[in-house]
């Protein structure tokens, strides 16, 4: 028996009586209604127009209203239309004196929940208001539903956005790691591979590339020499000149590069720059003699970066050459072996712009290279104690 009162008094607590504001310039309408809907259990409260409505709707939560349609001043639909705007959660009941079926018909279009002829029976008001706040509550539900659905979505996004970055960031992490092992065998160092991009993305940059496409023709400068794995050392590491039949090896590492990451989904794209970045604007380069447009963006965007740092970059047979000169040759072989649009972007960005990329690069290096030492001490001192 006290567990049944104690639950009894729970449901009491929990639901407590429904809230109804009735709107009527007529007091005795709205004394008469008020003390009805309160014999029924409602919970009323009571307005003389549509601004006192709105002043207590705005002070309290009003579930449901119930007003005349034909008030001086503002009238019925005037504040059907502001509770729907401004309490879009609140359920509006119109009452009229009149038998105005397209009156009716503006009422439900606006919004309305039902709409009663006055004076209305108590019976027909009653289940219009039961309709209407059950309406108001599966409304209610449903966009609580809805708001917890789009916030679970929303996490779930941003845990899968979190996993492809983290997958996206072991890629790359991988492809350095690649290309550094090339380089180390070439005898160079992952610095080239580093520079080639940054000069790339740079001028990609200024064609106005950007997302997606910005990220694949960078991955693609990254990866251009992978096919150089397959080139036998004694071609690879020769100090001197190429034979011919050395010179048809060398130039088969576009082509192994491409079969190398071409089956690989997220690659398909850099594997075109790969295949192509041998290639020169005016048909003279290899593997496929492409000419002009037929040539990758990418590809004729890296040409011009490669030529960039393989002119300024010193090697065990000659000393690099200043940027002004390597700007000068690049200029002039415009048309020839470089995109002239290629090459504008490239002067775009001037002498200055691409001494600061490589500089800031070196700074980059250096403030990793004394981070490792530090950690090195870090771990012997440790190992020590």
């Amino acid at each position: 028996m006290l567990a049944e009162m104690s639950t009894t008094e729970e449901t009491a607590v929990a639901a407590p009586p429904s809230r109804v504001l009735v709107v009527d310039d007529d007091e005795s309408v709205r004394d008469v209604i008020s003390v009805l809907l309160k014999e029924e259990g409602y919970d009323c409260v009571v307005a003389a127009g549509p601004e006192a409505a709105l002043e207590l709707a705005t002070a309290e939560e009003i579930p449901l209203v119930i007003s005349d349609m034909k008030m001086p001043g503002k009238d019925g639909l005037w504040l059907l239309e502001a509770f729907r705007d401004r309490f879009p959660d609140t359920s509006v009941i119109m009452l009229t004196g009149f038998g105005d079926t397209e009156a009716a018909v503006d009422c439900l279009r606006r919004g309305a929940v039902d709409y009663l002829l006055k004076p209305p029976k108590l019976t027909d008001l009653i289940r219009s208001i039961e309709r209407a706040l059950a309406k108001r509550r599966i409304e209610l539900a449903r966009k609580r539903y809805q708001k917890k659905l789009e916030r679970k979505v929303r996490d779930r996004t941003t845990e899968l956005r979190n996993a492809l970055k983290d997958i996206s960031l072991t890629y790359q992490n991988t492809l350095l790691a690649l290309v550094s092992a090339l380089d180390a065998r070439e005898h160079e160092t992952s610095d080239h591979s580093q520079r080639v991009v940054q000069y790339t993305t740079a001028i990609a940059h200024r064609l106005g590339i950007k997302g997606v496409e910005l990220d694949e023709i960078g991955r693609g400068a990254l990866l251009h020499d992978i096919g150089k794995i397959g080139v036998p050392d004694a071609v690879l590491l020769k100090p001197g000149q190429l034979t011919p039949e050395e010179w048809v090896e060398m130039r088969k590492h576009p082509d192994t590069g491409y079969q190398m990451i071409q089956p690989i989904a997220f690659l398909s794209i850099p594997a075109q720059i790969v295949l192509s970045h041998q290639e020169r604007f005016d048909g003279r380069g290899y593997p496929r003699r492409l000419k002009g447009d037929e040539i990758h963006i990418g590809a004729r965007i890296f040409a011009v970066a490669d030529t960039l740092d393989a002119m300024t970059s010193d090697r065990p047979y000659r000393k690099g050459t200043s940027f002004a000169n390597a700007i000068s040759e690049i200029e002039r072989c415009k048309g020839t072996q470089f995109d002239p649009e290629v090459v504008r972007a490239f002067l775009d960005i001037g002498e200055a712009g691409l001494v600061a990329i490589r500089q800031d690069m070196m700074a980059k290096k250096a403030e990793l290279q004394k981070a490792n030492a530090l950690n090195l001490v870090r771990d012997e001192v440790v190992d020590t104690a």
